[in-house]
């Protein structure tokens, strides 16, 4: 093994290793374990989120794949409408070109000749991860399996009549032209402003006021509502008032959804642009006027002076002109919610027109019964009622998008407008006896992404055909999420799966949280707080990192005040951690449920770790390579308490992992791990070894035993570490493993270390706890009195019983080796101690006498200078957070960060004061 652990040097050699030997496909038992993963975008690149998710799938495969479970990871990626046809047509742009220049045809070629060349770069960075997915059956929402299960489902829900085409109020994006999904629209509080109108009354005695933050929506309004209970107004309801600048009359209106307490208590309604009143027009049966065409400029349903005009324009216009006739009461600065397309970055309108819906409500029925029966398990439990909540409300799905690349919708209308749905035209016209003097067009649109995404579960196992994976991988056992989809992807999977398989697509539902920066904000680019992963694995110069974070920034301010964040919070960079080491980090914060909060210097601890078990297998390898281990059938050895002990402790880690990992609490099992592997085995067991191996009196037996035990226990860790730390845990094992008696090719297919059903060793467990308080206590003494570790002393133990002295006969040699003492003796009873420093083992009484190890005043002196300066720094923060200039102006965290100093410099000052009074008493 090389001196240091290097990742770069062979995390790549052996994942493209593991792939060529296809130890990633199904093989196991007779029990299957599958995983469907989230397909991520064929656009996309791994962000944080995507590194959490991967990793946990990750060590569920893992792990069970070890245990001997049949495991398929099922591997694929999701075409992307709106994303991926952006990505073309801004290269077209490029050329002075659109895609209606192009054509449909030549476009979606386009499209796929793109998907060939750059599509891949998600999947390689999956590999980066340490991902053990099956690439020989990798899968595309667009190839030609998928699609025909898509087309297959369609058919069949319009046949059944769960599908129909109807016009209903949508999200609209006026740049791209089509409807989009709830999902896709991003809502930021933005400062706006509202608007009070004067609706003067048909009767001429006086006037409504309304409050609107879209005044340009006036001219599609359909009624003035207020609340039937409102005292004020309900006198008026069924008049009608003039509608400002329309000609034309509308009625007032009562109804309860009216908020007596916002604006003037009046609401104008605009069925065709807003969502709340196309729900009070349904009630009222309401004329639906759409104002707008599909690029929001107003459409000829409005007057004629505001035809044709933009929709930002139509508003400067309709106030000037209500100011002008004098019915504009007054505007106010207002903050609002402002929805924008997350792709197009343009204001969303909900805008009325024809598309293709699912029933939903009926899908949903079965799939709100799958949950509540237990047959689908949400981890943590609290997102039953967020699905709930959705589900028992649920609307009907629009799933027509305005895009030429996706599923494209098997429908065909003749020219009377009649629809025939069916695989293709050819079987449209021989179903219903159309003859070729009939003329038939195909839709335009495609359908939503969530549509086909919505049967990931079965159809990447072949169906409509009912083939052998579906019956061994189907239902999936787990499916893990982001909340943020439980409704847009989880729901209607369950619906679908349910619907066209009569059973569910998975068992259990694991959602995680957000993986947010150490402040607990949320990663964006515009707070220059964005980590890649990839970054975190192979380090990043300072430059490339700040060039990263800025680039395409549109506005020079913007990208000065992420150039500086960066700067500050990386100065040097970000090193090379290594894969294991950032997903050791994602298991440590896996706590259920809760979002993450992601600190780089958490990673730097546990590139540590990887150091650790480096160095660890270093010392085994040292001292077992080309020596007798024991492992000839009827080898003489013999095993010391420490050895027993470890062993042991190797089991309760087993253990706690499998209870950990059965409740999804990775967070759990990461530290059960750690705490063996550093604490029990490194900084224990290792050290407790060299009194056997390094000494010339031991037996061979006994060093045989040792020598065993230490192989043995760090391979046992090996496998206990493996799902979460593949690379690390496979390059060392196949050097340890033969030292070990363990033959394979690789460690990820052998067996899972299972806690032995025995009962633990208690005489082992109980002589090393003893030895354990024994040395911290001596180290206690020694860092309190600053004596140098290498410099030798005596300890005196008093007021020890019977055990004690067992214990002490048992241990002696650890003891002396291991914290550097000339000798160690009971204090007899009746005898009274030199001036020694006293430390406690539990009731025992460790001293050690301080004469010719310190001197006394030279000690006082020190601490006293010590001490000094500490005072000196707590009175300067203190200053500081009294000043309450400095508290209301720093940033919350900046104060924090000089109260958590005060804190720590303040527990410093206490702990050299009270080593001071020990001093003083000696």
């Amino acid at each position: 093994m090389e001196k240091t652990f290097q990742p770069a040097a062979i995390e790549t050699r052996w994942y493209q290793h593991w792939e060529a030997s296809g130890y990633f496909a199904p093989q196991g038992g007779e029990q299957a374990y599958s995983i469907m993963i989230p397909p991520p975008n064929v656009t996309g690149s791994l962000h944080m989120g995507h590194g959490f998710q991967e990793a946990i799938m990750d060590a569920l495969i893992r792990y069970h794949r070890m245990r001997g479970f049949n495991t398929l990871w099922q591997v694929g990626t999701d075409h992307a409408g709106i994303a991926t046809q952006m990505v073309v047509e801004r290269q077209l742009e490029a050329q002075g070109l659109t895609r209606h220049d192009l054509g449909r045809e030549a476009f979606n070629a386009k499209v796929w000749e793109w998907k060939e060349e750059s599509g891949g770069t998600i999947t390689q960075q999956l590999r980066r991860l340490g991902s053990s997915l099956d690439w020989s059956r990798e899968r595309f929402t667009m190839d030609p399996g998928l699609s025909a299960a898509v087309q297959e489902v369609f058919i069949r829900l319009h046949k059944e009549g769960l599908i129909y085409r109807g016009k209903r109020l949508v999200n609209w994006d006026p740049a791209l032209h089509t409807a989009i999904s709830d999902l896709e629209v991003i809502a930021e509080e933005e400062q706006g402003h509202l608007w009070h109108i004067n609706y003067p009354l048909a009767s001429g005695e006086g006037y409504l006021t309304v409050a609107t933050t879209r005044p340009e929506t006036l001219l599609g309004d359909s009624a003035v509502a207020v609340h039937p209970d409102d005292e004020r107004f309900n006198h008026l309801i069924g008049q009608t008032v003039a509608l400002p600048l329309c000609d034309r009359e509308i009625p007032v209106i009562g109804d309860s959804y009216v908020d007596r307490e916002f604006g003037s208590g009046c609401l104008k309604i605009t069925p065709a642009h807003d969502f709340n009143d196309y729900e009070v027009g349904k009630r009222h049966d309401l004329p639906m006027i759409n104002i707008f065409n599909g690029d929001a400029a107003i459409s000829a349903a409005a007057p004629a002076p505001y035809q044709g005009l933009d929709r930002f324009e139509a508003r400067k216009k309709v106030v000037a002109d209500l100011e002008a006739l004098g019915l504009l009461a007054k505007i106010e600065p207002h903050v609002l919610k402002v929805p924008r397309g997350d792709r197009s970055g343009v204001v969303i309108e909900p805008y009325l027109t024809d598309q293709w819906y699912v029933d939903a409500k009926t899908l949903a029925r079965p799939a709100i019964e799958a949950v509540e029966s237990g047959a689908i398990n949400f981890v943590p439990r609290q997102w039953e009622n967020t699905y709930y909540a959705w589900m028992r409300d649920i609307q009907d799905w629009c799933i027509s998008r305005q895009l030429w690349w996706g599923h494209r919708i098997p429908a065909w209308y003749d020219a009377q407008g009649k629809v025939y749905v069916g695989p293709d035209e050819d079987s449209v016209r021989s179903e219903h006896q159309l003859g070729p003097e009939v003329t038939l067009r195909q839709d335009e649109d495609v359908l939503d992404t969530w549509f086909s995404s919505a049967l990931w579960t079965f159809s990447t196992l072949g169906w409509p055909q009912e083939t052998r994976e579906l019956a061994i991988f189907h239902p999936s056992s787990v499916l893990v999420t982001g909340f943020d989809i439980i409704f847009f992807w989880v729901a209607r999977m369950i619906m679908m799966t349910l619907h066209f398989r009569n059973e569910v697509p998975f068992h259990t539902v694991y959602v995680h949280g957000l993986v947010r920066d150490a402040e607990g904000q949320k990663m964006s680019k515009s707070k220059g707080n964005v980590l890649d992963p990839i970054d975190l694995i192979d380090g990043i110069d300072l430059e490339s990192l700040v060039s990263k974070r800025t680039a395409g920034m549109m506005q020079p301010q913007l990208a000065a005040s992420v150039e500086a964040a960066t700067r500050k919070q990386f100065p040097d960079g970000l090193a090379a951690y290594g894969t294991d080491a950032l997903r050791f980090t994602y298991y440590s914060l896996a706590s259920t449920g809760r979002d993450i909060k992601f600190d780089v210097g958490r990673i730097e601890g546990f590139r540590n770790f990887c150091n650790k078990i480096w160095n660890a297998a270093r010392y085994v390898l040292m001292n077992c390579e080309s020596q007798d281990c024991g492992l000839e059938p009827g080898a003489d050895v013999q095993l010391s308490l420490a050895d027993r002990w470890i062993i042991g402790k190797a089991d309760q880690a087993a253990q706690e992992v499998e209870r950990a990992v059965a409740s999804y609490r990775f967070d759990l099992a990461s530290q059960a791990l750690y705490d063996f592997v550093w604490n029990e085995y490194c900084d224990w067991y290792l050290e407790l070894s060299k009194p056997v191996l390094w000494d010339d009196n031991a037996s061979d037996a006994a060093k045989r035993g040792t020598r065993r035990t230490l192989a043995q226990v760090l391979e046992v860790a090996l496998r206990l570490l493996h799902p979460m730390m593949p690379f690390i845990t496979e390059e060392i094992w196949q050097s340890v493993a033969p030292l070990a008696g363990k033959q394979g090719a690789t460690i990820m297919l052998q067996p899972y270390p299972q806690p032995a059903q025995t009962a633990q060793d208690a005489e082992a467990n109980d002589a090393i706890e003893w030895l354990q308080s024994v040395i911290l206590a001596v180290r206690t003494i020694r860092a309190e009195m600053n004596i140098p570790p290498g410099k030798e002393i005596s300890v005196l133990l008093a007021k020890g019983d019977a055990a004690d002295k067992k214990r002490l006969a048992q241990n002696s040699q650890y003891l002396k080796k291991l914290t550097k003492l000339a000798n160690v003796s009971w204090l007899g009873d009746g005898v009274e101690a030199p001036p020694c420093a006293t430390a406690l083992a539990g009731e025992l009484e460790v001293l050690v006498p301080i004469a010719g190890i310190i001197d006394k005043d030279d000690e006082i002196a020190r601490l006293g200078k010590d001490i000094g300066k500490l005072e000196k720094e707590v009175a300067r923060i203190q200053g500081k957070l009294g000043n309450a200039g400095f508290v209301e102006k720093a940033p919350a965290a900046v104060v924090a960060k000089e109260q958590e100093k005060l804190d720590h410099q303040q527990q410093a000052l206490a702990t050299l004061q009270q080593q001071l009074l020990k001093i003083r008493a000696l």
